[in-house]
């Protein structure tokens, strides 16, 4: 599946009935709380003996993906623009791959 089939078909499940700025705050807050249910899942496992539970990660990554694509339709953007253009950005932070150096003396909102 490419990314913007996705978005287009997580987009079909979509409350219609929302305005574009109401599809924004909820996508925001939606990634706000998934992101927080896969923490959760982590600190279980970190510090509480829970096994990692990766089934449950998938699923919570796709709510993750879900929101993620409503906020990049709240916007009118599509996801491989969204996906592109953190690439570049990551290609100009780290042209060589991933250095401590630059990551610690980097620019601020660089």
């Amino acid at each position: 599946m490419q990314i913007n089939e996705y978005q287009n078909l997580a987009m079909k499940t979509l409350n219609k009935n929302l305005k574009k700025e109401d599809v924004l705050i909820n996508g925001v807050m939606g990634l706000c709380g998934e992101s927080g249910e896969v923490i959760d899942i982590v600190k279980k496992h970190l510090h509480q003996g829970h096994q990692l539970n990766k089934e449950d990660i998938i699923k919570e990554l796709g709510d993750v993906a879900w929101y993620l694509a409503e906020v990049a339709y709240a916007i009118d953007v599509d996801l491989e623009t969204v996906l592109i253009k953190n690439i570049e950005k990551l290609k100009k932070r780290f042209p060589n791959g991933f250095e401590v150096a630059k990551s610690i003396n980097r620019e601020e909102g660089k």
